[in-house]
């Protein structure tokens, strides 16, 4: 089997990576990684992803969900993970070769630039699609590479639950707001979740299966998750004038929400997950929707 991608030397980059790229963000993205596995790995069983198949990443990033799809399919299968940044890539394999997935492979490449001369059982991703200019045509290029029968998943985020159940902090609140904003502002997707619902048949896929999980916690780890990406968030943030001036100093903000948090005696919540499935119509299924579909017309 060949996989091949145009311009693999180089960042192809149609956007600007809201967050960033740097060290920091690596190490991010990698306990923000650990700490929501299990419900990932949830919706990817639950999609079917299993033994002997294999699966093409998006975004992989520094490469939590391919290894993770990499110990589902097992040895007999394979994972292509598609990345744009160099570095993330080069840590993605450092990261593959200490834990030994010899199944697990990364490719610097563009989404609409992915040829493959054998089509893949399934296409998953994590937080990538809300950060895409035109999530649409990415996801109408992947069913492309998808066999009939084979399945799509994606897992994205719904800010709305997590702003009204933040709300009753004011300072958790605040922070949730600057986020959301320089989001908004940047043309990052909050509300991706839920609109893989209408984007998933609009490209040709059945209405997906869906469900919401929102880990809940007191703990530090909750807090200083969403304090350091209030870190890689700041440079976008001035560039389109969050005033992130309001959390006041970035240097103690963990330590003074976790004191909100213990002293409201209450939990906090991560971002709500949305987990998205659907299954690519067999071509026997696809000719009798079509024949539907004529003689409805």
């Amino acid at each position: 089997m060949t996989t091949t991608f145009a311009n693999e030397t180089t960042s192809n980059s149609n956007f600007d990576y809201a967050l960033g790229y740097t060290n920091g963000e690596h190490d991010r993205l990698i306990r923000q990684a650990a700490r929501i596995a299990p419900v990932t790995e949830r919706l990817f069983r639950e999609a079917g992803i299993g033994p002997g198949q294999r699966v093409l990443d998006l975004g992989s990033g520094v490469g939590d969900v391919a290894m993770l799809v990499g110990g589902l399919v097992g040895a007999s299968g394979e994972v292509v993970g598609i990345e744009r940044d160099a570095n993330s890539i080069a840590r993605a394999r450092a990261r593959v070769n200490l834990a030994g997935l010899r199944n697990v492979s990364f490719t610097q490449s563009d989404v609409s630039h992915i040829v493959s001369d054998q089509p893949f059982d399934a296409a998953v991703g994590r937080f990538i699609l809300m950060f895409l200019p035109d999530p649409v045509s990415a996801l109408r290029s992947l069913t492309k590479l998808v066999r009939p029968g084979g399945v799509l998943v994606f897992q994205e985020p719904s800010w709305v639950p997590f702003l009204a159940f933040g709300a009753r902090l004011p300072l958790w609140s605040r922070v949730l707001g600057a986020i959301h904003e320089t989001f908004l502002r940047s043309g990052v997707n909050p509300e991706m979740g839920p609109a893989l619902y209408r984007i998933f048949q609009e490209i040709g896929l059945p209405a997906p299966i869906m469900h919401m999980e929102t880990p809940l916690g007191s703990d530090a780890d909750f807090t200083s998750l969403i304090c350091d990406l209030v870190g890689s968030l700041k440079p976008l943030a001035q560039q389109h004038g969050v005033a992130f001036e309001v959390l006041g100093d970035i240097e103690t903000l963990q330590d003074r929400i976790q004191a909100e948090v213990a002293s409201s005696n209450s939990v906090v919540g991560f971002v709500p997950l949305v987990g998205v499935w659907s299954r690519k119509p067999a071509d026997g299924q696809r000719r009798e929707q079509t024949s539907a579909e004529s003689s409805e017309g």
